[in-house]
């Protein structure tokens, strides 16, 4: 049992890589969060977690927040992920209006202005982190997007802190914390826990500070998602409590910062990695320069490098588990009430069935085939897909298009780069090292081809 939460935490998709050739399309484990008495099951085909996602919240499965108590000293008690039945259902009612509609467009102009602030950093010839510096972007964005801050002492220390947050559980070895969550525990000012506290109660002490100031002073001008969870009601008319707020906050900047910015990093290799889709790619946006932000989301190749970006290495390798209420048959496998279910996202995306050649990086294969919902997970699926999937994906497509039209870059590396664990995602290992050769009104194209890096 030690030595597979090992290889889980350090070397999850050798691990499912070796199950799944052993076991096949179902397989149980042992993993956490494994239920006391009950298993953690593997659902690896597309018909099998149909079957999961289709039934949730019905009398076979069901998705109870405590599935995700890994997490639950991150994001909080109060959190949508650690709610249940009718007041999950509530709350994600609460939280959508901002994510949807013409809300959307509003945070285009912010998108695209911080990726060129940061990008005007970059210097002709540096060397960089292609993960540290998209990071940079999307804490950006979700500090000024939905916490509605712009400048300031508390906007820095904030950006700093949350960063310092992140990275303790986002390192190969410190990723051990989330599945050995006893290991995180307050042994003293000197051990993980207690500096976890630390920074914990000072992150807190600043938006507690930040939603009573709001609240304080209402502004309903304003659009950032912390104003309008600040004035939500829900049917009872009954909105957000401060702690609740705070949570909320907190799960937000995980799903629509760390995610992201990995998401972006891998896009960035693969895009200069492969040269041909680069120039593909380049053509597409060079056509569609002066279009708006909505049209240049919304453009088939750009979206085709995001989607098999997220499908060649799934930032989120599980869906969020459910727990099975009811026993039931999936593809021959008897699932038992008590036990776990889970999606394995990253092996749905590996069937050679589904995507010939699943190992190379071909955005083509997403403009000759339309993909149902079970054949692709993005961003999860079911009534625990990520709320704020399409900021997600608005973000990731917006500052794509920005750094390519503005940046000439290469890689500064043309070793093969491999994922790695990253807290609960899967990041790049080495975070991408990237070279800025120059700005686009000053580069030509260079007339030696670099021969695409395989996987």
């Amino acid at each position: 049992m030690l030595m597979e939460s090992l290889q889980w935490a350090f070397d999850p998709l050798g691990y499912a890589d070796s199950r799944f050739r052993i076991m096949g399309d179902v397989f149980g484990t042992n993993l956490p969060p494994a239920p006391e008495g009950g298993t953690l099951v593997f659902l690896n085909h597309p018909d099998a977690v149909q079957f999961l996602l289709t039934q949730d919240g019905g009398d076979v499965f069901s998705a109870p927040g405590e599935v995700n108590s890994l997490g639950e000293s991150f994001f909080g008690k109060n959190s949508v992920l650690m709610q249940d039945g009718q007041a999950h259902r509530r709350r994600r009612k609460l939280l959508m209006p901002p994510f949807h509609g013409e809300r959307m467009k509003a945070y285009g102009d912010l998108i695209c202005q911080i990726a060129q602030e940061i990008m005007a950093e970059w210097q002709t010839g540096q060397v960089f982190s292609a993960r540290s510096q998209t990071q940079k972007m999307t804490m950006r964005v979700i500090l000024k997007a939905v916490f509605g801050l712009y400048g300031g002492d508390r906007y820095r220390r904030l950006e700093t802190l949350l960063a310092e947050r992140l990275d303790v559980v986002s390192s190969p070895i410190s990723s051990i914390l989330v599945f050995f969550p006893q290991l995180a525990a307050d042994y003293g000012p000197l051990s993980p826990g207690g500096y976890i506290k630390r920074l914990t109660d000072e992150i807190n002490e600043l938006l507690y500070a930040e939603i009573s100031e709001r609240r304080a002073n209402p502004d309903p001008t304003r659009s950032d998602v912390l104003s309008l969870l600040l004035s939500a009601e829900d049917e009872n008319g009954e909105g957000l409590s401060d702690a609740e707020l705070r949570d909320e906050l907190i799960t937000l900047l995980v799903a629509g910062h760390e995610t992201t910015a990995t998401a972006l990093a891998w896009a960035l290799y693969w895009v200069h990695a492969q040269p041909e889709g680069k120039q593909t790619l380049l053509a597409e946006l060079e056509a569609h320069r002066d279009a708006d932000q909505v049209t240049l989301s919304r453009l088939p190749y750009l979206n085709a490098v995001c989607n098999e970006t997220l499908r060649i290495y799934p930032v989120g390798i599980l869906t969020l588990g459910r727990r099975v209420e009811k026993a039931c048959q999936v593809m021959g496998y008897d699932l038992q009430p008590g036990d776990l279910a889970t999606g394995c996202i990253y092996l749905v995306h590996k069937r050679e069935a589904i995507y010939p050649h699943d190992h190379d990086y071909r955005p083509e294969r997403f403009l000759d085939r339309q993909y149902s919902h079970y054949e692709i997970y993005t961003y999860g699926g079911g009534s625990r897909r990520c709320i704020g999937s399409a900021l997600a994906m608005y973000e990731m497509t917006l500052i794509l298009q920005q750094v390519l039209m503005t940046c000439e870059l290469e890689l500064a590396e043309y070793e093969p780069v491999k994922p790695i664990r990253r807290g609960a995602t899967l990041a790049p290992m080495g975070g991408v090292r990237l070279r800025k050769v120059g700005s686009k009104s000053s580069v030509r194209q260079s007339a030696a081809v670099r021969q695409p890096v395989g996987v």
